[in-house]
């Protein structure tokens, strides 16, 4: 990306280094039982140990806030009285007002607070392990969870959390998957509008659909189980994600990203 120069969002807090978090310890074992927790609710507690905090990169920090402020630009160009979320970063752990933020759950959106958290590390792990590299595709991760607040801003994410308290597991899941396919989209609008600001260089929009697939249930599940059970998928196959990801991109048109009235997703 051409960030280069880029004003940088006053949004970001770095909460990196201050001691007393948790990290990951291990390898391939750790980053499975990471990913399972992130997304089929295993809870990984016994492989993280206690640290007394991480490094801090101050360009990681720039690069972060710079893309932040992006997304601010945008959003507030296309939805009336648009409010900024925080974007948090941490190492290990952290205090949110959903919970316990850990590395294991993956970057994450609390609508409680309107605030996005996400541990660094997660970035390596989507380059070695999910094979989805590039400053992009990191690009797309904060993309996709602004789209959680820009949902939060619309009153979707009220409306949809109304309509899990009633409902059963599995329709709780598909729920969750127009959820997630909706900030995919609105990650894509971000990617129209830094693309007509030619903030984009060759190989971006691939590097972001490499991203959107590499995080699909089913890339996912099989990575990690060696098989799928679409009944549990809670995020969306690779296809889905790649395919509104490109949706938004194309049209740059909140109003054409209404994952609910569909039967085609």
């Amino acid at each position: 990306m051409l960030l280069d120069g880029s004003k940088e969002s006053s949004n970001v807090e770095d909460r990196r280094g201050g001691g007393g978090g948790l990290v990951m310890r291990g390898g391939l074992g750790t980053l499975v039982l990471a990913l399972v927790a992130m997304y089929f609710g295993v809870d990984p507690g016994p492989i993280l140990q206690p640290s007394g905090g991480g490094t801090q990169d101050p360009k990681e920090k720039q690069f972060v806030s710079r893309v932040l402020a992006s997304t601010e630009d945008v959003w507030h160009k296309l939805v009336p009285g648009y409010t900024d979320p925080h974007l948090v970063l941490f190492s290990g752990a952290t205090e949110s007002a959903c919970g316990q933020a850990s590395a294991s759950v993956g970057p994450f959106y609390c609508g409680e607070d309107q605030k996005v958290y996400i541990d660094l590390d997660f970035y390596k792990q989507l380059t070695d392990r999910l094979g989805a590299p590039g400053d992009f595709a990191e690009a797309y991760v904060i993309a996709h969870e602004v789209g959680h607040h820009v949902q939060n801003e619309l009153g979707t994410l009220q409306k949809v959390h109304q309509l899990m308290a009633q409902a059963s597991e599995s329709q709780k899941n598909q729920l969750s998957v127009r959820l997630e396919l909706q900030a995919d989209y609105y990650a894509g609008i971000w990617a129209h509008y830094a693309r007509e600001q030619k903030l984009l260089e060759v190989g971006d929009i691939e590097e972001g659909l490499q991203a959107a697939s590499a995080v699909g249930d089913d890339s996912l599940q099989k990575q990690t189980k060696g098989y799928v059970v679409p009944d549990s998928f809670t995020h969306g196959t690779s296809e889905q994600r790649v395919r509104w990801f490109k949706k938004g991109l194309e049209s740059g048109d909140p109003a054409q990203g209404d994952t609910f009235n569909t039967s085609n997703l």
